[in-house]
Order: C-alpha cells, then sequence, then structure tokens
C-alpha cells in the first residue's frame, strides 16, 4: 500500500511587518519545506486578522507586506500555494461545520486566547472562536503536515480534536493533522528586545529587513545590565548571545561565548556585541531585502500572484467541504 502524499499547510497573520520571531519561527520552516516531496499550501491569515484591525487601509497593506516578505524570501509559486485566506471563503463555512462539535471548554483552555486577554486585549466572539477558524484552515485542504512555532501547538493539536469530535459523529471527513516544530529549539522561540517572547504586540520586535540607522537603534534596546565587559558571564543568562545564534556560525558563536565567559581584556563589552549583531543581520537579509523592496512596487502584481495561489487552494477545499456538507446531510 502507497503512503499518501504529504500536505504541508500553514499561514501568517497580517498584523504588521513579519519581526525575526515570525522568520525563524515559521517563514523559514515554510519555505524550506518546498524542498520537501508533497502539495504545499500558505496562506495570509486576513480573516484571522480583523480580531485585531480595525483600519482597511492597514489590512490591505499588510497583507502585501507579507506576501512581499515571503516571495522575496523564496516562495516559490511555482511550487506552491501561498494566498490570502479570505480568497478560500469555504474556510468559513467548514469553520462553521466545526463550531457546531465542539464544547466550549475547549476554546476555554486555548493559551493564546488567555495571553491575549491577560495582556488588556479586549475580547470579542472572534477572538475566541479563533481556534475553530484555524482549524478549518488547516482541514480545507487535508493537510497532513502544519509547520509551526512552539507557541501554535495547541492549535493544531485543538485541530486534532476537532477533526475528531466531527469524523465520531459523521463519519471519516477530515484528515488528521501533524505539527511540526522547527529542527533547532532556540529558532521556534526566538527572543524579545526585552527578553521575553517577540512579539509585535508586546512591542518588542525587530522587523526582519531592518537596516542602517533603524536597525542599530532597534538592536541598541536589546536588554542588558551594568556589568563591565571585563567581568566573567555565562553567555547562556544574555539576550544579545541569544540573538547571535540565530545569524552566527558555529565556530564564531564559541569563540564570542569563550570570551564573555572568561572576561578579561580580550572580553566583548555587549556594545562589541551589537555592533557583531547588526553586521550579521545585514549581511543575512541584504538580497532578500533588494527582493522585497522591488515587490512592494508593484502591488498589482502581488495581488495577481495571490489570486493565483488561490485558484488551486478553492479546488481543494471545494472537495473537502461536499465531503462535509454530504456527511453532515447538508447535501
Amino acid at each position: 500500500m502507497s503512503t499518501p502524499r504529504p500536505t504541508f499547510l500553514s499561514g501568517i497573520q497580517p498584523s504588521g511587518r513579519p519581526h525575526l520571531g515570525n522568520y525563524f519561527g515559521a517563514i523559514r520552516q515554510h519555505v524550506d519545506s518546498l524542498n520537501e516531496p508533497g502539495d504545499h499550501f500558505f496562506f495570509i491569515a486576513d480573516y484571522h486578522a480583523l480580531t485585531t484591525i480595525r483600519d482597511a487601509a492597514s489590512l490591505r497593506t499588510n497583507v502585501r507586506d507579507i506576501a512581499a516578505t515571503y516571495f522575496a524570501l523564496g516562495m516559490d509559486p511555482a511550487r506552491a500555494s501561498f494566498f490570502r485566506q479570505s480568497d478560500v471563503p469555504e474556510v468559513t463555512e467548514i469553520s462553521w461545520l466545526l463550531a457546531t462539535c465542539t464544547g466550549m471548554g475547549l476554546l476555554e483552555r486555548a493559551h493564546s486566547y488567555k495571553d491575549k486577554i491577560a495582556n488588556g486585549i479586549k475580547p470579542s466572539v472572534g477572538l475566541f472562536t479563533y481556534p475553530v477558524l484555524m482549524a478549518a484552515d488547516i482541514l480545507a485542504y487535508d493537510s497532513t503536515v502544519v509547520p509551526v512555532g512552539k507557541d501554535q501547538v495547541q492549535h493544531v493539536e485543538m485541530t486534532q480534536d476537532m477533526a475528531t469530535h466531527f469524523n465520531t459523529r459523521f463519519g471519516e471527513v477530515f484528515v488528521r493533522p501533524e505539527a511540526r516544530l522547527p529542527v533547532r529549539d532556540d529558532m521556534a522561540k526566538v527572543p524579545g528586545l526585552d527578553g521575553q517572547k517577540m512579539s509585535k504586540s508586546y512591542g518588542n520586535d525587530v522587523w526582519l529587513f531592518e537596516s542602517g540607522k533603524p536597525l542599530k537603534k532597534a538592536i541598541g534596546r536589546i536588554s542588558t545590565d551594568s556589568r563591565e565587559p571585563s567581568e566573567p558571564k555565562n553567555p547562556d543568562e544574555l539576550v544579545l548571545v541569544d540573538f547571535l545564534k540565530l545569524f552566527l556560525g558555529d565556530e564564531e558563536l564559541q569563540d564570542w561565548r569563550a570570551r564573555i565567559l572568561a572576561g578579561g581584556e580580550s572580553a566583548p563589552g555587549y556594545g562589541h556585541l551589537k555592533v557583531r549583531l547588526a553586521e550579521a543581520m545585514d549581511e543575512h537579509f541584504a538580497a532578500p531585502r533588494a527582493k522585497y523592496e522591488e515587490l512592494m512596487g508593484d502591488p498589482a502584481e502581488l495581488d495577481r500572484m495571490l489570486l493565483k495561489g488561490a485558484e488551486k487552494a478553492r479546488e481543494r477545499a471545494v472537495k473537502v467541504l461536499d465531503r462535509a456538507r454530504m456527511a453532515c446531510g447538508l447535501r
């Protein structure tokens, strides 16, 4: 018996310019997954964004910003369907079908909902039912592999639960997906400038295409203490070293770590580490940054590319929705 062809699916919210956490926790593994055999679906979650964004012009700009970022970083439209969530309206109907089989208790346990409330975000029905729409996003394409960051694993687990609840009631309709985390654990959760999780909501993020003075200014805000450079320090306790891990080769990184740990005259100060980080970031993103700027100069072409990606996605979603409608008696 042959193994079913894998289907990769993941998405990103257009809540603002993508930051380093988005890149290392999601975007990079999305692009890398294109090298694996299978069908690939990646979407910009503009429906989800409506839980926080209230300005139409900002949402349109953010969607194009995300699209340009992905294409600049290697998302190949010839190998993947990359599209706007709202261009596949079938997901909203699938979301309703799942909602009729989903218990309130499951949604009340959602970490992302509780975190947002704790950080002062006013709750809405959309925010509360966010995991149901996310489950529909995943299940609409018979997805089997969902590349995510650590903070999104629970959503995949909740999707598994919802699929099971629906299938138990109506028969085998939805395919059970599995989460995939980044290979390196330190890239699954990128620290913010304050050492906490990087998030636009917390204002501790760094735009991944930042350059020049704005980049230096952002890096200058990374949390440090008042210890002298010569004082020996544990590099594992320094947020700056956590950032350098993302960009430096192992040999250079180990040299920095050894000098920090040893202290003395040859030990680097926090200023030295920040300068090296700025250089490394600039080197890493120079080519895709130029491509991004080119793409942002042609919004009509970006929209065309997204609509093209949605065509194949809708073909798959229509079949899944028809299957679900038949199973529950709507057809």
